[in-house]
């Protein structure tokens, strides 16, 4: 059964690294006394080495070791022998490219729908969806195939921002964006703010956090989910 925390964000405006969700975290890895992080997303070009560092400090505080999948020769053994999996975020096209590269998206996709907790944020939560091709980041790198792990089924668009009616700002909204997604592909879209999360339990999605989550379809008008709902239904 999967076991899933999928986050807009790693940290909310003025706190620390993962701090909101620690309490959460601290049970959904309850039963996992190390975690297995996979750092390829490297936020502003940091080191394998430091990202898995910052994320070794978080995850002290609710005492879990944390190893990186770089620090393994065998990066799909590392992942079937893993306890509990957290993808962090940064470039979700340089993740997907190291994912494809390292041959282990099939693998990742294959143990979390097996019951091996994952927790993912930003790109690591991107990747969660059926494709990436809803992210906001730059593509610095063109990965083999926009295709992600499908853990869920529509995709997201974390770090969701409303339309700032005050801003003189004249480039596209991130409604407008996914409007042109919807152009040429039907996947459904969720808009995920700042300090919210979707926690998935086999098939049931709920959305936590204090904020709702703005839904996108294909020829449809967008509607706003509230904090709790049931997103399992969405196809």
């Amino acid at each position: 059964m999967k076991k899933m925390i999928i986050a807009s964000t790693s940290t909310v405006h003025g706190g620390k690294y993962l701090d909101y969700l620690l309490p959460s975290l601290a049970h959904h890895f309850k039963d996992c006394s190390e975690i297995l992080f996979i750092p390829y997303a490297r936020p502003g070009g940091i080191s394998h080495d430091m990202y898995t560092e910052n994320v070794r400090s978080a995850f002290a505080t609710i005492n879990k070791a944390v190893k990186g999948l770089h620090e393994f020769e065998n990066p799909k053994q590392a992942i079937l022998e893993a306890q509990g999996i957290f993808t962090g975020g940064g470039n979700t096209f340089l993740l997907v490219t190291q994912l494809y590269e390292n041959k282990v998206m099939e693998i990742l996709s294959q143990v979390v729908q097996n019951g091996t907790p994952y927790l993912g944020s930003s790109a690591g939560s991107n990747i969660a969806g059926l494709t990436m091709q809803t992210t906001n980041d730059m593509p610095i790198i063109y990965p083999p195939s926009f295709k992600t792990l499908g853990l869920i089924p529509f995709n997201l668009n974390p770090h969701y921002l409303d339309p700032d009616l005050q801003s003189k700002h004249m480039g596209e909204t991130r409604e407008t964006r996914i409007k042109e997604f919807h152009a040429f592909n039907e996947i459904p879209v969720l808009g995920l703010r700042e300090g919210s999360w979707l926690e998935v339990n086999g098939k049931t999605i709920l959305l936590k956090g204090n904020l709702s989550a703005r839904l996108f379809r294909q020829h449809e008008v967008p509607t706003e989910l509230g904090s709790e709902s049931d997103l399992s239904w969405i196809r």
